[in-house]
């Protein structure tokens, strides 16, 4: 076996906020592979390309996580994991385990029909929703799409270090809800269950690194 540490195989949406804590912890034995963020319109695709990284990484680590929600792949994801020995971040997906559960459920509870934004979407969400659902090209699908929407809730990560970025994205958020007809708010959620799984899967690396030692 070559001990490499740690693998985390994660969406790549998550991939900014996974180095962001890397950085800021030190992880220097934790070693990240990003999945194209892409294959959330395909989450059918998600488990077999989830199987193939860790197959790939079979014997080269001594821990691996999965960075992933259930992300619509109607339980498939976890039947995977469950054959393969590896575990995941709980959650249905990235805004249930930023927000934290307990606080997801009054989100959703509050107004079922939220569309939620994460700083990753909020980035690319021209080229991930506008165009890659043709509404470049075909505005008026916006409300076919999301007519059934009445609340967008930006769920930011990262720590902003001044006014100024935080009142681009905030501006931003705005502008996206306003293009899709729908009330804003944003909820601050930091990093969540992402970075306490992190932390353990670093944790269980190490402990095995000492089980083994000579």
């Amino acid at each position: 076996m070559q001990d490499q540490g740690t693998l985390v195989i994660a969406c790549g949406a998550l991939a900014r906020e996974i180095a962001a804590l890397r950085r800021a912890n030190a992880w220097d034995a934790l070693d990240v592979r990003c999945l194209p963020a892409e294959l959330h319109n395909r989450p059918e695709r998600i488990p077999g390309a989830v199987r193939e990284a860790i197959r790939a990484a079979r014997g080269r680590y001594r821990s691996v996580l999965v960075a992933y929600g259930d992300c619509g792949t109607g339980g498939e994801l976890d039947r995977v994991l469950s054959a393969e020995g590896v575990e995941r971040i709980p959650g249905a997906h990235c805004y249930e385990f930023f927000a934290g559960e307990p606080v997801f459920a009054a989100l959703s509870a509050a107004e079922v029909g939220t569309f939620y934004l994460t700083d990753f979407l909020l980035r690319h969400f021209d080229r991930l929703v506008v165009r890659g659902l043709g509404l470049d090209l075909h505005p008026e699908l916006f409300p076919v799409y999301f007519g059934h929407y009445r609340k967008l809730v930006y769920l930011s990560q990262a720590p902003l270090p001044s006014q100024a970025p935080l009142q681009s994205a905030l501006e931003r958020g705005r502008a996206i809800a306003a293009a899709m007809g729908l009330e804003f708010a944003h909820h601050p959620t930091g990093y969540g269950h992402l970075g306490s799984s992190l932390a353990a899967a670093v944790r269980r690396g190490a402990d095995k690194a000492i089980a083994w030692a000579p």
